[in-house]
């Protein structure tokens, strides 16, 4: 039996033109300054993963089950009821997404509605601890 190919991989598609396929227009400023943000508090380029996913970096992982893949270090993506923003369970994130400003998390996600609905400065924290942590644990 063949192993399952993992759905959200880095694709060729460019991170520009699926930002412009963004209707609501906020959502799409927002993105475009979260592109900006992250590749400065990661260092990387700004690469589709998926369909929907903006990472940046990536990481392999390898379950106990076998299962394995590549997957960003820090990504978001811009969905209809928010902006979905993947980041890591470090120590710091409960007290620093206190201080975020509005914001639902859970998991590993951390929902948005708008920029500027958050404090900037916090988020580009949380963004850099997270990568951080991942780097750390995977060794990179």
């Amino acid at each position: 039996m063949a192993k399952a190919k993992p759905k959200t991989t880095e694709t060729g598609k460019s991170v520009a033109a699926f930002i412009k396929t963004i209707e609501d227009e906020t959502k799409r400023e927002d993105s475009r300054q979260l592109v900006e943000i992250m590749a400065h508090q990661t260092g990387y380029e700004a690469k589709m993963w998926g369909t929907a996913i903006i990472g940046f970096g990536s990481y392999h992982y390898k379950y106990e089950s076998g299962h394995e893949g590549d997957a960003p270090l820090l990504a978001f993506s811009p969905r209809k009821a928010a902006i979905t923003l993947y980041v890591a369970a470090f120590e710091e994130k409960e007290a620093l997404l206190q201080q975020l400003g509005k914001h639902k998390a859970e998991g590993g996600c951390v929902y948005i509605k708008k920029l500027e609905d958050v404090d900037l400065e916090v988020l580009k924290k949380i963004m850099r601890l997270s990568v951080k942590f991942m780097q750390k644990k995977h060794g990179k």
